[in-house]
């Protein structure tokens, strides 16, 4: 069975899709879930983009012992001086070096001749040589440049010190077929291509990226690279998980398979929707909602006699449980504690202590809490803003349907102020986000709310997700509550915090890079 590296660039290329900005400390538990997944090579951001990006590289870097941590980088030499100081602390560091190869890049955007850009490719792989002990090496839109200078520019970069050579369908332009003589072709032709793995990094632009990027490992990829949930710029790229089931389900096939631990897919899945604030679709293969679902009355007939007539990929397989009650309101603080870290959490004694609170509150009001309840708990405290410039303290709504809904707030201030205010909307909702902004004193556009229940029931979570435009900056918030309203007010007052916390830490971004 041959062994396919996973190289996961949901912190990269991920983050880049449209209205997804991930903060230092989400980014953090995203790194330590995909380390708990077993994924090979975290790329965990382009360091010479930001402060904000080296920080958090470098964190990811340092903390991270399980998976070799990359970062992304242009053919520059500064840019790889930034990934070697960001990344020199981990435990396998490599580089992640990139140059376009398209006739159509190379004219339009580069500037350059083919032996301007094989010069510079050479270039800078031997100057990350000099640092680095491992170096991936990805034409920028191979899947459209001519398949000569493909062969002529890798022969060349292999020989500079290249270990890995990735080749992106960087529009999601290829087709299976092609893909697949791509990869025969420079398997036949580059003369040393026995000294590096050849990768495959695939878009979904047509809908075909899972396919091509196990068209690819069919042909000979030792490497496949992609996100969690497909996420990714423009229509995303390879899901991940679909390409790890998919080896697995049919090994008889691929004679292939990843080293992912296949039971912690659900709740990666889970943790990169609520951080990223993209919505898994119901029907979305192996972690959508629907996915083990039969509505059929023929199906359910045979599922019931046979799960194998329709169910080729068991729940259990990838981490789907069945929502059962896993603690009550008499559960004590260490049956809490122990179930904590059964479920794989890393948490303080003072981050415990604030979910059980939570989790007490919540057992009051719930018969039944389950893995997902503390899941969102959990998340709830760990990934909220670093610094909580504004709390909110207290919330009255009245509403009925013959009088005007009015918000009553009191709201802890960054000074440590308590201000209490009230103002009136068409809806309970709207009179909330109105007093909030009449407290901060700046105008706040809302640009997306959606909601969503953490489970079924009349007494399920509630989970909020706002898009806002605050202070010139466009991001995103979350709020969990018991209570639609409260999680409203939770989720616009977290994208406000998120801003300030922005501020404080970063400059502003250069221009990101998409494979």
């Amino acid at each position: 069975m041959r062994k396919i590296d996973v190289f996961d660039t949901t912190l990269r290329d991920g983050e880049q899709s449209a209205g997804v900005n991930l903060n230092f400390e989400e980014k953090l538990e995203i790194a330590r879930q995909l380390e708990r997944l077993g994924v090979d090579i975290i790329e965990a951001g382009f360091p010479a983009s930001s402060p904000g990006d080296f920080k958090s590289v470098k964190a990811i870097a340092d903390l991270v012992k399980g998976s070799s941590v990359t970062g992304l980088s242009r053919s520059v030499q500064s840019d790889i001086d930034a990934a070697w100081e960001a990344l020199k602390g981990g435990v396998d560091p490599r580089i992640h070096v990139f140059i376009a190869t398209s006739p159509i890049h190379m004219t339009h955007k580069l500037r350059m001749t083919p032996d301007q850009v094989i010069e510079n490719a050479v270039a800078s792989v031997k100057y990350a040589a000099q640092r680095f002990p491992k170096i991936q090496w990805s034409a920028e839109d191979a899947c459209r440049s001519d398949l000569d200078f493909l062969v002529r520019i890798i022969e060349q970069v292999i020989d500079a010190g290249a270990s890995v050579i990735n080749i992106p369908d960087t529009v999601g332009y290829i087709t299976p077929k092609e893909i697949t003589h791509i990869f025969s072709y420079l398997k036949e032709n580059v003369p040393n291509m026995h000294k590096a793995k050849l990768s495959t990094h695939c878009h979904d632009d047509l809908g075909m990226a899972t396919a091509n990027s196990l068209a690819a490992i069919e042909a000979g990829a030792d490497q496949v690279e992609g996100t969690i949930n497909g996420i990714g710029e423009r229509a995303g790229n390879a899901s991940l998980e679909e390409v790890a089931v998919a080896l697995h389900i049919r090994n008889d096939f691929y004679k292939a398979a990843t080293g992912l631990t296949l039971k912690e897919v659900k709740r990666t899945s889970s943790l990169v929707s609520k951080l990223t604030g993209m919505v898994v679709p119901n029907n979305k293969a192996v972690v959508g909602n629907n996915a083990f679902a039969h509505e059929s009355g023929i199906h359910q007939d045979g599922v019931l006699k046979e799960k194998t007539t329709y169910e080729i990929i068991t729940p259990e397989l990838v981490g789907v449980s069945s929502n059962r009650m896993v603690l009550g309101k008499h559960s004590g603080r260490h049956a809490f504690k122990d179930k904590i870290r059964e479920l794989g959490y890393t948490a303080t004694d003072e981050q415990i202590n604030k979910v059980f609170k939570a989790f007490k509150e919540l057992a009051d009001k719930k018969k039944e809490i389950t893995e997902d309840d503390i899941f969102a708990l959990m998340t709830e405290e760990k990934i909220g803003a670093a610094v909580q410039y504004y709390e909110v303290d207290s919330l009255q709504v009245n509403y009925g349907t013959t009088n005007i809904p009015t918000a009553t707030i009191t709201m802890k201030m960054p000074d440590g102020e308590i201000v209490q205010e009230a103002a009136t909307g068409s809806g309970s909702v709207e009179a909330i986000y109105n007093t909030l902004e009449r407290i901060i004193a700046s105008p706040v556009k809302l640009l997306d709310y959606r909601i969503q229940s953490i489970t079924g029931g009349r007494d399920a979570l509630a989970e909020v997700y706002v898009k806002v435009r605050f202070d010139g900056t466009e991001t995103s918030g979350r709020g969990t509550a018991h209570d639609v309203l409260e999680a409203s007010a939770r989720a616009y007052i977290n994208a406000v915090n998120r801003v300030l916390n922005r501020r404080s830490r970063e400059l502003d971004p250069v221009e990101q890079v998409n494979l």
